[in-house]
């Protein structure tokens, strides 16, 4: 590296490039925390009672009860960034047998939207999330909610970067 010798926590050393080094530490963050939210969120739902739900289950389900309006699989597919839509079918369906969602067919599309026990299990999560993770946060003073805002706006500008890559790299 040239100028000023940093130690960079990266998972990959081999993908480090001098000139944005700080990229790889991003990506090894991003691969953590992502990890850490993913396990958060199983064991949040597992504590609000239904237990057995994988990440993208969870998600789906809070995707499904925002705003409470029904849902088409593709604009649940779009609002959480997800191109594989075979995978969030499958959550949706695992969500239908559990009694957490409804749908109901329009013409040739089905609509999702989240059942009393699912609307119940969200309401569960909140609280949960209420008092595991919000009050901690509150209580520690550590973290500046106008930082994580700053955050999640570079997350989601970041996406946009990462989506772009994504399909310049299939033209290669």
């Amino acid at each position: 590296m040239t100028g000023k010798t940093k130690n960079r926590i990266v998972s990959s050393a081999h993908l480090v490039a001098e000139e944005a080094a700080e990229t790889s530490e991003l990506e090894y963050g991003l691969c953590v925390a992502t990890n850490a939210f993913n396990r958060w969120i199983v064991r949040c739902m597992a504590a609000a009672g239904v237990p057995d739900l994988g990440p993208l289950d969870v998600l789906v389900l809070h995707t499904v009860n925002h705003r409470d309006r029904p849902k088409k699989l593709a604009d649940i597919c779009f609002t959480l960034n997800i191109e594989d839509t075979h995978t969030v079918n499958y959550a949706l369906k695992k969500l239908l047998k559990q009694g957490l969602v409804t749908a109901d067919r329009q013409g040739k599309e089905r609509l999702y939207e989240t059942s009393e026990a699912g609307r119940d299990a969200s309401t569960r999560y909140r609280e949960v999330r209420d008092a595991c993770l919000i009050e901690t946060l509150t209580a520690l003073g550590t973290v500046d909610t106008e930082e994580i805002g700053d955050a999640a706006r570079v997350l989601r500008a970041l996406s946009g970067l990462y989506d772009q890559a994504a399909r310049a790299a299939t033209s290669l």
